[in-house]
């Protein structure tokens, strides 16, 4: 990455227009997270209900099948998909074909939050993706999966209808890069993570979601910086939030980049409201999830 390079800048955040009295919940959109393993169960649990909360019309979390009981005690509003397990529980190599026929009718796929490392996860990973259709957001263990050479993968979707999402943050944008990163901060640097961001989805075909103060969103042509959310969003969880509140957006039939910029911007929305009410001290992901309608509804009246 050359040090002369810039990035102009998109500033425009999508609006969110007025439901039509006559949709149903397929209008609102369908999607299928795949996501959690043994000790992140909460991963899947805030992600499916982010997605519910940003106005998706049905989510489906599809994860470990021991653990899939745990998600549907939990949130009655989720349905649920048990997959093939490994003794460790996490989803299993055997997961693919069940996940593909899950697919049909379903607007989205969002895969990645607390999948785990398991090698066999880590195959099924690469397995399915390639056999996809629908729009995809890709976070998390899904993107440290194909970290090896994704290039390889991502080239599958060269001719897709939309890009797909990725939402790394800077470590997990480190890996996939490899050494073309050339030792730079894409933590704290600005410069450097809006040239990365942009340059990586331009290369890939995709969106690319960097996340961290300021996230940065890039389709390669256009790079959009945001300017909501706070400190107290440094804390676990938050990333799962920020997929499912994407994911909800392309279901809702938002075009690839536009989603990922509304997305960061109402997730970013929720966690100010959330400040302004319990301070940056002591929030958590699931205090942002159900600020996620009021952020929305902010929005579509053109407050902060």
């Amino acid at each position: 990455m050359a040090k002369s390079q810039t990035v102009s800048l998109s500033t425009e955040v999508p609006p969110i227009p007025a439901r039509n009295p006559w949709m149903h919940k397929g209008d609102a959109g369908r999607v299928l997270v795949v996501a959690g393993s043994s000790g992140m169960v909460g991963a899947a649990a805030l992600c499916s209900r982010a997605c519910l909360r940003a106005g998706a019309g049905l989510v489906r979390v599809g994860m470990p099948w021991r653990l899939a009981a745990l998600v549907a005690g939990r949130d009655p509003d989720v349905m649920t998909l048990a997959l093939p397990e490994t003794d460790d529980g996490a989803i299993s190599a055997m997961s693919p074909p069940k996940i593909i026929d899950a697919l049909e009718g379903v607007n989205v796929l969002a895969i990645g939050p607390g999948l785990g490392t398991n090698p066999q996860t880590s195959q099924a990973v690469r397995n399915l993706l390639p056999e996809v259709t629908c729009q995809l957001v890709i976070d998390a263990d899904a993107l440290n999966a194909i970290a090896k050479n994704p290039e390889e993968t991502f080239s599958k979707f060269k001719k897709a209808p939309q890009r797909p999402v990725i939402t790394p943050h800077p470590g997990e944008l480190m890996r996939l890069l490899g050494s073309k990163h050339e030792g730079k901060d894409l933590g704290r640097d600005e410069e450097a993570r809006k040239i990365a961001a942009r340059n990586y989805a331009a290369s890939n075909h995709l969106v690319c979601v960097l996340k961290g103060h300021r996230t940065v969103v890039s389709d390669g042509l256009r790079t959009y910086v945001n300017n909501t959310g706070n400190p107290g969003m440094a804390k676990a969880g938050m990333g799962d939030v920020l997929t499912g509140v994407i994911a909800a957006f392309c279901a809702q039939g938002y075009p690839s980049f536009e989603a990922a910029v509304l997305g960061v911007y109402i997730h970013g929305l929720a966690g100010d409201r959330v400040r302004d009410t319990l301070g940056e001290i002591g929030m958590m992901a699931s205090d942002v999830v159900e600020q996620l309608p009021l952020a929305a509804r902010a929005h579509q009246l053109g407050k902060k």
